[in-house]
């Protein structure tokens, strides 16, 4: 990071194989008392909540995974609170950020300095060929999968809602997921899922795909 990089505090929601992409939307159920808390200070402030992946493997302290070091800053839009204590809410993508530090905080959900990751100012188009095959690899893949797909409306998506979109709904592992986010242009990103689709398009046993 560069020293005139500035750096914001986010709170975040570590959840495996949630991504969620700048202007894209993620649907969440809270539940969890530390993540219900967690909305309610957003809700209090500025409405932004950070979703990131955590990493397989040790866990270093309680309930407090590693962390990958990319994620997605979301706003909450649309909001319902039950009266269990519950909410229902939908993350509208903003910005995606790269962890500087992790915060020493007391609240019962984990906080960061992050540096917020340039944006384009228009959505990023793909090849002509490269969206075809794209569709393509895609329908065989739903296929294979059982899955039902409207199609029409899958054709009417620009080509960063399709590619984004498919990231974030394909059952693939946490390390695919975070490969896919952390792809450097739309080009690339809908290549590693082309790839995906076609070489790593097995069950595990769990109904997710894997890269094993």
């Amino acid at each position: 990071m560069s020293e005139a990089a500035k750096t914001t505090r986010l709170s975040i929601f570590p959840l495996p194989g949630a991504l969620l992409f700048p202007r894209m939307h993620l649907p969440l159920h809270i539940f969890e008392p530390r993540y219900r808390a967690m909305v309610s200070d957003a809700m209090a402030r500025d409405r932004r909540i950070g979703m990131i992946q955590p990493r397989t493997g040790k866990i270093t302290r309680k309930d407090s995974p590693p962390l990958f070091e990319i994620g997605c800053v979301g706003k909450i839009g649309e909001f319902e609170a039950g009266e269990d204590g519950r909410y229902n809410l939908v993350l509208e993508g903003v910005a995606l950020f790269r962890i500087v530090r992790e915060l020493d905080v007391t609240t019962p959900f984990r906080q960061v300095e992050a540096e917020l990751l340039p944006l384009a100012d228009e959505p990023e188009m793909l090849s002509l060929s490269r969206r075809s095959l794209l569709e393509t690899e895609s329908r065989a893949f739903a296929d294979a999968q059982g899955y039902a797909v409207d199609w029409d409306a899958v054709t009417r998506l620009d080509d960063e809602a399709l590619v984004n979109g498919i990231a974030q709904i394909a059952p693939f592992d946490v390390a695919a997921k975070q490969a896919l986010l952390e792809s450097p242009d739309i080009e690339d990103r809908a290549e590693l899922i082309i790839q995906l689709m076609q070489f790593f398009g097995r069950h595990d046993g769990e109904d997710s795909v894997t890269l094993q």
